[in-house]
């Protein structure tokens, strides 16, 4: 394949030679129309393979972030990897237009471009990100509604997994001493750029820890090794290295969790089972910075160790959102193709801003806006969109749903329940229309389904209930280190994992911490004004009183008192102050998917 390389070659190059076309402007000869066409996708191939090579360097400065403890570059660094996936396809576009000119949106052309896409790519690594990188330059050049299977490679068509043959991606390490020493040489192994704290006590915390487990769990039997990712995980703060302990009864899953502190790196947790590592890996957190030859082996690895998470999950928090999106269509519409049941109005109030619908039996929720938004939101549609991006270029810390957006999907009409498609037609439909016997979404969100946080606090039991009630104050804390305040507070705003965390996923009314002001409330002066339903002093746009945060609680008894003695500070003014004033002075304030170590490593560190 002759491919030059993409880090010397601009996505801009114009095909070599000159554009076969007579003076009546049509293909000289059939030669000259298939090399034509091969030149085309070659260039394709090339704009690809210059956004790859982009995203890999940009991944490659997470071990130099890590060890200069350069955090605000490394926050730089997520805004810009993530971002670069459009601004590629947008460059091959305006590329091919250049060069192609009046032939750029002739369907002929691109149907021969494509079966020559398809060859050049062949042997290729992670050869469906080529494929999905084609299909996004072809639905953008033709405005394609649902799918086009002669100029685009179909979603349902690309497996990302199917070509993985048991390539390794793991290291192993045999048992042969104590289990401190096989962790001591798997730390000393790993190039991590900084020096260690003290290597030999990290591998005895960490041993000690694993050891505890397995007491525990006595049928997994002794440790005979040790396999993991030969490749550290960059995720805001910490690295981690990722793999499986290998007993002599079955494996388990496992994750070191490294800071980098001011005397050097040690492990902060030893993270073990499924569950621990699926919110590592959980979609409601930023994406890693790991540098992947092969990233469908390593996700198929990942798999087998979390096999309920999704993989297009997988694909999505290893940094390859488009991936991601093309395999969550995928298995939606192969789930579509093998269930009977309807799509539906989502459990839960009502939304102002949203019409919230599922498919019971497939695990997500679907998101439109509505045409005509209700004043009492003060919102218009150009500004959720603007929210739910600045989520998707933000640090969510676990606390934010990834929510995907996607654009001109078709879907069959009679799939949709009458009360849901009567609201449709008639609150959407600016951006929802039927198309004979489908219905066209030019416009939707599609995120993983939670249980609405009131809907969990009714059914759960008190125990599972209390959980929750301080996870969901802990979520709110922990938006508000990240510079979010989420503006509506109320309980129907949040969602319950089946890991039993609280995350926030109603964005209409989010903004940034540092954005608002944090009033005191004013005493009422005589009894006409603490009688008054509506506020007697100005309020500004930007004004917040976190006093009166205790009436959106929809919690009472016991629920209500867990809440307040743990979570009190939030109706405080000053607790949100301080709070801009630390992120005003450039500190990172950490959230951390474990418990850390030793408590001063979930305080601020770094500014």
């Amino acid at each position: 394949m002759l491919v030059e390389d993409p880090q010397t070659t601009p996505a801009s190059s114009a095909l070599p030679g000159t554009q076969p076309r007579r003076a009546g402007g049509e293909i000289a000869t059939a030669f000259e129309s298939a090399l034509y066409a091969v030149r085309c996708a070659q260039q394709v191939v090339e704009a690809f393979l210059h956004y790859n090579a982009r995203f890999r360097a940009i991944t490659r400065r997470a071990p130099v972030r890590f060890a200069a403890r350069d955090w605000h570059a490394s926050q730089q660094d997520a805004v810009e990897r993530i971002d670069l996936y459009e601004q590629s396809v947008l460059e091959a576009i305006q590329a091919l237009e250049l060069t192609l000119r009046q032939d750029v949106r002739r369907r002929e052309l691109w149907i021969e471009v494509k079966r020559h896409f398809a060859n050049l790519i062949d042997g290729l690594p992670d050869s469906e990100f080529c494929k999905t990188f084609f299909s996004s330059v072809t639905r953008k050049l033709f405005g394609t509604i649902g799918a086009a299977c002669d100029i685009e490679f179909i979603a349902t068509d690309l497996d990302p997994l199917a070509s993985v043959h048991d390539r390794t991606v793991t290291r192993c390490y045999q048992r042969t001493g104590s289990v401190a020493a096989l962790i001591q040489q798997l730390l000393s192994d790993r190039a991590i750029g900084a020096p260690w704290a003290d290597i030999e006590d990290c591998a005895r915390s960490s041993a000690l820890a694993v050891e505890h487990y397995l007491q525990a769990n006595a049928q997994l039997g002794a440790i005979e090794g040790i396999e993991i990712i030969d490749a550290v995980f960059y995720q805001a703060t910490r690295a981690y290295l990722v793999g499986r302990l290998v007993c002599s009864g079955g494996t388990l899953a496992l994750a070191l969790a490294l800071r980098n502190g001011a005397t050097g790196v040690m492990v902060d947790a030893t993270m073990l089972a499924e569950d621990q590592l699926s919110i590592l890996f959980g979609f409601s957190r930023s994406y890693f910075h790991v540098d992947l030859e092969r990233v469908a082996e390593t996700v198929a690895f990942l798999k087998a160790l979390m096999p309920r998470k999704p993989a297009g999950e997988i694909f999505t928090v290893l940094g390859r959102a488009k991936q991601g999106k093309t395999e969550r269509y995928r298995s939606l519409v192969r789930h579509l193709h093998s269930s009977a049941d309807q799509f539906v109005h989502a459990p839960g109030e009502r939304g102002l801003v949203m019409i919230c619908f599922t498919l019971p039996s497939f695990d997500v929720v679907f998101k439109v806006i509505r045409e005509h938004i209700p004043t009492v939101k003060d919102v218009w549609r150009k500004e959720v969109m603007a929210k739910y991006n600045f989520v998707f270029r933000h640090d969510r810390a676990g606390r934010l749903i990834d929510a995907q957006e996607f654009r001109r999907l078709r879907f069959p009409l009679a799939r949709f329940a009458a009360p849901l498609l009567q609201d449709l037609l008639a609150e959407a439909a600016d951006s929802v229309h039927v198309d004979g016997e489908d219905l066209i979404f030019d416009h939707l969100y599609i995120e993983r389904r939670l249980v609405p946080l009131n809907l969990y606090l009714r059914s759960a039991q008190q125990p599972e209930a209390l959980r929750a009630v301080l996870d969901y104050g802990q979520a709110i804390r922990d938006l508000a280190h990240t510079n979010v305040f989420p503006g509506d507070l109320l309980l129907k705003n949040f969602g319950v994992s089946r890991h039993g965390r609280v995350i926030f996923y109603d964005y209409d009314e989010l903004c940034r911490v540092t954005d608002c002001s944090f009033r005191d409330l004013p005493t009422a002066g005589c009894d006409e004004e603490e009688m008054s339903a509506e506020p007697w002093f100005y309020v500004g746009d930007k004004d917040v009183f976190p006093e009166t945060f205790a009436n959106f609680l929809g919690m009472s008894g016991p629920q209500r008192a867990a809440f307040l003695q743990a979570h009190r500070d939030l109706f405080e003014p000053n607790f949100w102050r301080r709070t801009q004033q630390r992120l005003n002075a450039g500190e990172i304030l950490e959230v951390l998917p474990y418990a850390p170590a030793s408590a001063s490593a979930a305080e601020t560190i770094a500014s």
